[in-house]
């Protein structure tokens, strides 16, 4: 009997989208899944002509998380050394990495609950998108475990402290709405015309200019983790290197023609 791909990827002119197809197992993340998003963000960082890279996937789940089948459970006898060992195998703390440090944005879209190693994952992007019907938990605990592919120090980083003991203290759900009030996503599309609305955004911000938009994730990953006057000094340098480029006094040109009408 025929494999069904559990995976796709294609090009929708300046974007390139990659599905998670694996809907009879809630698109739980394997490591080809995994393997096969790797390959597809070198591709996104290594082509000018891609702007932006969209993450999404089929059927009513985003994802339920970790595909549990590939867990080890063996680990303990070889004792602390062991369990490091396999923890870096699994963590995909390299993908995650990889994702945040790409100058280019990287959208992500819950159509469905957003579970886990699926909630990891869409921390190291750019823009959440939504749908009402999407749930958020993060498991681990019921596991005997916290959120280490980066889930607990990015989500503070995300939503702060006191929401993030909400997911990872007490490992409760989190609806769509109160997610978009705590600054877990940027916005709830209705489910009606959500993958449209998705498509129009994506296609918005793939007509921005690339140096810009690399500038900008740059100067915002930065800004994190510099005092005021030092993020002052990054605006400055990066704006010196932007202006007077053709594209940059383009943009300027029809921005005055614009006011002028």
């Amino acid at each position: 009997m025929e494999t069904k791909p559990e995976f796709s990827v294609r090009r929708d002119g300046a974007v390139l989208i990659y599905r998670l197809d694996r809907a009879a197992k809630r698109n739980a993340i394997n490591r080809a899944m995994f393997d096969a998003l790797a390959q597809t963000a070198d591709e996104f960082a290594a082509d000018p002509d891609l702007r932006v890279l969209l993450i999404e996937s089929e059927g009513s789940f985003f994802s339920a998380g970790f595909e549990i089948a590939d867990l080890k459970t063996g680990g303990v006898s070889e004792g602390p050394t062991g369990f490091r060992r396999d923890y870096r195998a699994v963590a995909r703390h390299d993908l995650y990495d990889k994702l945040e440090a790409i100058e280019k944005p990287i959208v992500v879209a819950h159509q469905g609950p957003c579970y886990g190693a699926g909630l990891e994952m869409s921390l190291s992007c750019d823009f959440r998108l939504a749908s009402p019907a999407v749930k958020y938990m993060l498991p681990e605990l019921n596991m005997g475990m916290i959120p280490g592919s980066g889930g607990t120090s990015r989500l503070v980083r995300t939503i702060g402290a006191h929401w993030a003991r909400w997911f990872i203290m007490a490992a409760e759900t989190m609806e769509a709405q109160q997610a978009l009030t705590v600054g877990l996503i940027h916005a709830v599309y209705p489910e009606e015309t959500f993958r449209e609305q998705v498509s129009a955004f994506c296609q918005r911000i793939a007509r921005h200019p690339p140096e810009v938009m690399g500038s900008a994730k740059l100067a915002i990953e930065l800004a994190r983790d510099l005092d005021r006057s030092q993020g002052r000094n990054v605006e400055r340098l990066i704006n010196s290197s932007l202006s007077d480029r053709a594209e940059q006094q383009e943009l300027l040109r029809m921005l005055r023609q614009r006011h002028v009408k």
